[in-house]
């Protein structure tokens, strides 16, 4: 039997826009502490303080998955997707340094876009013309978006340029790791297999921690870096109880403003501590094509079959 929702929808409404302004403000964070610590060290704390206190939540459950239904099945698709939200993770802060918060998340944009069109390919889902019509004003959002920093992209040496690579394979693995859990779900919930996840990126970028670099911290960025951690755990919370309470099109809508919700933080925070973030200079033309963005992943969404 198909999941429905109880009703509760100005809950679940909510409950999507805490996601979408932890989700919005989360590259702002991210950008603050990476200027104390390396994407290595910052990704390790991140996966750690979300697998403990996910640990600990399923314990005291009685939910924690065993062992035995992790192995023969299941082994090979949770270290695929282990593997590619680790490099979600990772490539994500690579290009957020050599960008900056609004662009990260304008052109993260492609993430849940990349993963409808695996959707399609794998699973056998479909997209009517609306939601087709919706991915080319998602494009055209990206190319007015970039033309708005050709003179960015012109005066950086490529490393602008890199860094929007960078965002973008960060996008292209997290669709991958989208269609490897959505397969998972056969065999566990959605926290059991994050909290196998959290657990494996934990190990897996234990090797390149850097622990004195944590003795570095301010007082800001140490308590951004607290935010960072709880940020996942959170906003993944909250998305996955909306889902309990409201159309999953309607949520993904909402979800799609998060880069309206950066554009304008980082505005706030250049006046409130320039030390930290600078403006991000954006045209007209380019909140042009960041609307576009967002309108396409709305349409996207909202057009889909229920």
């Amino acid at each position: 039997m198909l999941h429905k929702h109880p009703g509760q929808w100005q809950r679940g409404f909510l409950l999507a826009l805490l996601t979408t302004t932890l989700w919005g403000v989360l590259p702002l964070a991210l950008t603050i502490v990476l200027q104390a610590l390396d994407a290595y060290t910052l990704t390790w704390f991140r996966f750690t303080l979300s697998f403990s206190l996910l640990s600990v939540l399923l314990l005291h459950q009685q939910q924690f998955p065993s062992l035995s239904r992790i192995y023969p099945k299941n082994w090979r698709l949770l270290l695929v997707a282990t593997v590619f939200l680790g490099c979600n993770y990772f490539l994500f802060l690579q290009g957020l340094s050599l960008t900056s918060p609004g662009t990260v998340e304008v052109v993260i944009q492609l993430a849940p876009v990349l993963f409808g069109l695996g959707a399609i390919l794998i699973f056998r889902e479909r997209y009517i013309l609306q939601q087709w019509a919706g991915l080319a004003v998602l494009i055209m959002g990206l190319m007015v978006f970039f033309h708005d920093k050709l003179g960015t992209l012109l005066t950086t040496q490529g490393l602008y340029l890199l860094g929007v690579g960078m965002i973008f394979l960060a996008a292209l693995a997290w669709s991958g790791y989208a269609l490897a859990q959505k397969q998972l779900l056969r065999s566990f919930s959605s926290s059991q297999i994050m909290v196998l996840i959290y657990g494996g990126c934990m190990v897996l970028f234990l090797p390149k921690v850097d622990f004195a670099s944590f003795l570095t911290l301010t007082p800001l960025q140490g308590g951004l870096l607290l935010f960072c951690g709880l940020n996942t755990l959170i906003a993944y919370g909250s998305f996955a109880e909306s889902l309990n309470h409201w159309y999953a099109s309607k949520i993904s809508a909402v979800l799609s403003t998060a880069p309206l919700i950066t554009l304008a933080s980082v505005e706030v925070a250049a006046l409130v501590i320039p030390q930290y973030i600078a403006s991000e200079q954006i045209t007209l033309l380019g909140v042009f094509g960041a609307v576009c963005v967002v309108s396409g992943s709305m349409s996207i969404a909202l057009f889909g079959n229920r």
